[in-house]
């Protein structure tokens, strides 16, 4: 079996993207595999590493404003898809499939026109204008949440869930806290703001050390890179509590995940997967600077449905944070209603499902 993916940007297109293709070939150890993206974006580095055969096209994604740059994105849109139809014409893939993000529009076009099996997989609740517009031409969307359901032709549509869930499932817990330092019987609250960082809840932790010190539990606190160095120095003047852990990322997220009982981060599609699948409860602060605001529809998905505590941003401080943190890990009663709520909402076998979907469009 021979396969195209095309997704870039984010990692929120890219990983999910991986997790298919390592559940293809554990699968198929004969499948193949091409990733189509763009120069610029993360996934040649990303998908790089993974050794993966790697092609790439010129795309720029569309301004929601009128803007002059969009002709020129329309002309790059058509000069894109004439580059990915001969690079699909040389390969001769079985399916071709896009995980999001502008550099799919044109190989997922190219793909259905050339009439090969296509499939489009959307992470957040609210969809991108890429696969919007890929929707018409596909044979088959998959979607990561109920909610996305209504934005796509009914017929075409399945809850897949997103396949980067499916890694966190039997990783060993214990080892991510050791990696991080943590004391391995106490309870855990991890603070990430993605994988850059989030200055909002990175004001909020600084602001509440002295109390976090007062508490039985401990933190494993996430700055982003970009903002390690600014934190660190206003931490050690604050002074660091024992119980708090300051790192600027961690590589090995799913294991981390794993041995921790409670997350405090952003509403990232990649994110939400992964925790539902472990049954985390989780904080939820969605970043008001996205298209369409999807990551707060992404978080009402979870919160909604008792897995998560919802707060916006513009709610954010270091009291209210610190509040529902206590109520949650002080609380054995609260924090096991949300992990069943949360596990509920898991979907770890999602990756088998997505590939079983692609599967069933190349026997038809």
């Amino acid at each position: 079996m021979k396969v195209v993916v095309s997704g870039g940007g984010t990692g929120g297109h890219i990983y999910p993207a991986l997790a298919l293709i390592n559940e293809m070939k554990k699968e198929d150890q004969e499948a193949e595999f091409l990733y189509i993206g763009t120069e610029k974006g993360l996934e040649k580095k990303i998908v790089g590493r993974e050794g993966i055969p790697f092609q790439s096209i010129e795309i720029t994604g569309f301004k929601r404003s009128i803007s002059f740059e969009n002709a020129r994105t329309i002309f790059r849109f058509l000069k894109g898809v004439n580059e990915s139809k001969k690079m699909l014409k040389e390969y001769k893939p079985d399916v071709v499939i896009g995980t999001g993000g502008y550099v799919c529009g044109p190989v997922v076009y190219a793909a259905s026109k050339l009439k090969i099996p296509t499939i489009i997989h959307e992470q957040n609740s609210i969809p991108g204008l890429t696969n919007k517009f890929l929707a018409r031409y596909v044979d088959k969307v998959a979607v990561c949440f109920e909610e996305a359901k209504s934005f796509f032709p009914s017929e075409k549509t399945v809850l897949t869930g997103n396949p980067r869930a499916s890694e966190v499932i039997g990783v060993d817990g214990s080892k991510g806290k050791a990696s991080a330092g943590l004391h391995p019987q106490k309870n855990t609250v991890l603070i990430f703001g993605g994988s850059r960082g989030a200055k909002a809840i990175n004001d909020a932790v600084l602001a509440m050390l002295n109390n976090l010190g007062k508490r039985e539990y401990q933190v494993l606190y996430i700055t982003g890179e970009v903002h390690y160095e600014t934190v660190m120095n206003k931490a050690k003047k604050a002074g660091i509590p024992d119980n708090v852990h300051i790192k600027p990322f961690i590589h090995n997220m799913p294991e981390v995940l794993a041995g921790v009982e409670l997350i405090v981060s952003r509403a990232g599609a990649t994110s939400l997967a992964e925790i539902t699948a472990l049954g985390l409860p989780s904080i939820l602060v969605p970043s008001p600077h996205v298209t369409a605001n999807h990551q707060e529809k992404n978080a009402r998905a979870l919160s909604d449905h008792g897995a998560a505590v919802l707060l916006l941003e513009s709610e954010l401080n270091n009291d209210n944070l610190l509040k529902k943190i206590d109520d949650i890990l002080l609380n054995q009663e609260e924090l096991q209603h949300m992990q069943q709520a949360s596990r509920k909402l898991g979907m770890p076998d999602a990756a088998r499902r997505l590939s079983e979907l692609m599967r069933d469009l190349t026997n038809k």
